[in-house]
């Protein structure tokens, strides 16, 4: 089940769908212009995080509107943002090391 869910974050489309849902629900349109994904890709990503338990969905007259279902998955990006940012600053300062030696 774990690996199932970091499958569904592996792909920056969803990860940007998720971070343009940080803001509140949104409509598929809506979605389409903050990504700037096409409607059909937006609406492919939505399924895959739906089924993943990773955004809810609520119908609004014609339109449905999505939302993280757990606002949690934003923390998780963040902790691993955390993480490539402490690599990188790692990696630069072995970098510049190397340089100076």
């Amino acid at each position: 089940m774990v690996a199932s869910r970091f499958r569904a974050l592996a792909e920056p489309a969803r990860l940007a769908v998720l971070h343009a849902l940080e803001t509140g629900p949104r409509s598929v349109t809506a979605l389409v212009a903050a990504t700037g994904l096409s409607q059909a890709n937006v609406s492919k990503h939505l399924q895959q995080l739906h089924a993943a338990g990773f955004v809810s969905r609520t119908r609004r007259g014609a339109f449905v509107h999505y939302a993280l279902a757990d606002e949690r998955v934003l923390q998780l990006c963040e902790l691993m943002c955390g993480r490539l940012e402490a690599d990188l600053l790692q990696t630069r300062g072995t970098l510049g090391m190397r340089r100076s030696a």
